[in-house]
């Protein structure tokens, strides 16, 4: 019986009880992928040229600004998109050892979730929300529920907000970079028998 859950999570960026949750539950695909001997990679998918698309490549950027050594695919310099997509998950697999890819995406939904983030394991179908059929990619999931999902998604991405986007992208950024932090905490802990 696997100890993964299928459940999606969400949570409230305007919540703060919110921030611990979402890192405490990154901690644990952390911990399943170390045990595992797989390297983390992070996929932020998205294009600088649409608001509601571009969560991924601020992510991305937000990331790679705050510790270079992160393998981030996807940033405001470099974004992945729907054009390179298949050629990044190739490169991701042809030169990183046992990858543990986090696909990173916006997403659009219901009006309550506006200013959710989601999480969950298995992979991502980019695209889906504009009609695109594009790869399913990633070992585990984060999105960020930028607009309302309706009939004229191209549209809608054109409008959205970008202070959303940026709460979600930093959010995102900033639980991933403290789930690095306590991991690395805690290895310097184990390794010179830090006192409780």
């Amino acid at each position: 019986m696997s100890d993964i859950s299928t459940e999606i999570k969400y949570f409230n960026v305007y919540r703060s009880a919110s921030f611990s949750k979402f890192v405490k539950t990154l901690f644990i695909h952390y911990e399943q992928c170390y045990s595992k001997n797989q390297n983390i990679v992070f996929l932020c998918i998205g294009s600088d040229r649409a608001t509601g698309d571009c969560l991924g490549p601020i992510t991305g950027h937000i990331l790679t600004k705050n510790n270079k050594n992160l393998p981030v695919f996807g940033k405001l310099s470099s974004p992945v998109h729907a054009q390179n997509l298949g050629k990044t998950i190739d490169y991701i697999y042809s030169t990183i050892a046992r990858p543990y890819i986090i696909a990173i995406d916006a997403s659009l939904g219901v009006r309550q979730h506006i200013g959710h983030v989601t999480m969950g394991y298995g992979p991502l179908s980019p695209g889906i929300g504009v009609n695109k059929k594009l790869p399913c990619v990633g070992d585990a999931f984060i999105t960020g529920i930028v607009n309302t999902s309706d009939s004229n998604s191209h549209l809608t991405l054109q409008t959205t907000k970008l202070s959303t986007v940026v709460e979600l992208s930093e959010f995102i950024a900033s639980g991933i970079l403290r789930v690095i932090e306590k991991r690395t905490e805690l290895h310097v802990c184990s390794s010179f028998q830090c006192p409780v």
